[in-house]
């Protein structure tokens, strides 16, 4: 799995957006041209933008990706989280796109995900859309990516939209495990963090510091999280986020 928006999805600190992810290591089907890889983590709280969703409270998560050699891709990401009886127990993401290659430093992501939550009890339109694309380069040991992930108007977004602009920047420690990881993320609309912890203000920011340490398959990391707009405890508070990891 690419180092993309759909690595941010899979292994992170705080998933979809807040950190690099462990690129998964791919299995190939001899001369199908297609690969599969798969990911599975524990987290100490599932962070989205800045946000928890699963109440400051520990969350499973794990995903699956069919990529063709020629780029495209399709996958899912499923994790635990305390939606109350509106959006459930459990978050279902599907995503398909095309990655590829720009130069030798350069790469690009270009996709659309959906937003699933299949056991809400109240009958509510939670699902959503958003298309998304991001650039990465390697910059010697460090990359850097800049990303944007747009949801256009939809009833379960209140009949609002929501635009989503984020940087991330990591890198390896030379001669050692260890790899840091910094975010900062742009969101405007329905899914800001202040206006989801009760203020008026349809913008705001979050951001997140991390290390981690991978030996093989296996990657254990911690970030700190913040957000800007009201604290409200196990919500919009900062966060220290423990993960761990593996991929397959």
């Amino acid at each position: 799995m690419l180092t993309s928006f759909r690595g941010l999805m899979a292994v992170s600190l705080a998933a979809a957006g807040l950190s690099l992810a462990t690129p998964a290591m791919a299995q190939s089907e001899e001369g199908s041209g297609f690969t599969t890889s798969a990911n599975v983590a524990l987290t100490t709280d599932y962070r989205f933008r800045g946000v928890s969703l699963s109440g400051g409270d520990p969350a499973i998560q794990g995903g699956f990706d069919v990529e063709h050699d020629s780029g495209f891709y399709v996958g899912t990401w499923a994790s635990s989280i305390k939606g109350g009886p509106s959006y459930g127990d459990l978050e279902f993401d599907i995503y398909a796109g095309w990655s590829g290659s720009l130069s030798d430093a350069v790469s690009v992501d270009v996709g659309v995900l959906y937003y699933i939550y299949p056991t809400e009890d109240l009958g509510l339109d939670t699902d959503y859309i958003e298309p998304y694309a991001s650039i990465s380069a390697n910059l010697g040991p460090a990359e850097a990516t800049l990303g944007v992930a747009y949801a256009p108007e939809q009833d379960s977004l209140g009949g609002d939209d929501n635009l989503y602009i984020y940087t991330d920047v990591g890198f390896g420690i030379a001669d050692s495990p260890f790899s840091v990881t910094g975010h900062l993320g742009y969101t405007d609309g329905a899914l800001a963090p202040p206006l989801l912890a009760g203020a008026a203000d349809d913008t705001g920011l979050d951001w997140s510091l991390g290390v981690a340490v991978s030996q093989g398959a296996f990657e254990v990391g911690v970030a700190y999280i913040g957000v800007e707009g009201p604290s409200v405890n196990d919500f919009t508070d900062d966060a220290i986020v423990g993960t761990i990891s593996a991929s397959f």
